[in-house]
């Protein structure tokens, strides 16, 4: 199997949103003329997402559907869906689509002009946001922010927007390596490329918070604090130098080596 986008949507407990989403991908990539699979990555869901996804894969050859064994993690299911994809460009996105799909033309864009990674931003030019988050939420976020900053030395305004593209190259090197499985996989994926000198592009793209999102600000919040504090530990103890994982269709490539971690 040969396509050129492969497109992984995590699902938990869909049923309400998934189906309108998976319609409005269908149409854009369909109006787009693209070579393209979108995976359904179900994620041990107890309500009847996989049945919607099956109902409409019925008319949608592009649609695949992976099932965790159990429920796992956001981060487990966009690692399983990225090393079960064929394309030559992966990207992830949340199943709502709180960043619409044609907003990845941008960030298809910039892996065409050079990056490796390519990754949504909602605070680089924050009037991009159609409907913000809470203020508490804002404000989690932000002191999120400075932690990533100061613990993981990643310098960029947004990490957490659940819109990413990638190379296969890129991908091959990241996913095969990435540890966190819940909520705190995104600043992860980050600390893995610029490791291994990936280059990495953040890119304002529209977006509209969703009332309904699963995240608990401060459970959650906390939790991703000790994965910050997890990634870190994985670094030091060289747990990034090799992959722990394997891409199911990789096509042959050259091994990256670790290069000196990035301040």
């Amino acid at each position: 199997m040969s396509v050129q986008y492969s497109i992984i949507l995590p699902a938990y407990n869909e049923s309400a949103r998934i189906r309108p989403g998976l319609e409005k991908a269908l149409a854009f990539v369909r109006e787009q003329q693209w070579s393209v699979e979108i995976i359904v990555v179900n994620d041990g869901s107890r309500d009847d997402t996989a049945e919607i996804v099956k109902q409409v894969m019925v008319n949608a050859p592009e649609l695949r559907l992976l099932e965790n064994p159990g429920n796992r993690g956001k981060g487990y299911s966009v690692r399983n869906g990225m090393l079960n994809a064929h394309g030559d460009i992966l990207m992830f996105s949340d199943a709502d689509f709180s960043s619409p799909i044609y907003e990845s033309l941008k960030l298809i864009k910039a892996l065409e002009n050079g990056a490796d990674v390519a990754f949504g931003s909602r605070w680089l030019l924050a009037e991009t946001q159609t409907r913000r988050q809470s203020l508490l939420r804002q404000f989690v976020g932000r002191a999120y922010n400075l932690l990533l900053r100061l613990l993981l030395g990643l310098p960029y305004k947004d990490t957490q927007c659940g819109f990413k593209a990638f190379t296969r190259k890129a991908a091959e090197v990241i996913f095969t390596r990435q540890q966190i499985e819940r909520w705190g996989f995104d600043p992860e994926l980050l600390f893995i490329a610029r490791r291994f000198g990936l280059k990495m592009t953040e890119v304002a793209v529209e977006w509209a918070n969703d009332d309904r999102s699963k995240i608990n600000p401060l459970i959650d919040g906390t939790k991703m604090f000790y994965e910050l504090l997890t990634i870190r530990l994985n670094a030091i103890a060289g747990h990034y130098a090799r992959p722990t994982f394997q891409f199911t269709a990789a096509a042959p490539g050259t091994v990256l080596e670790e290069s000196k971690p990035q301040a």
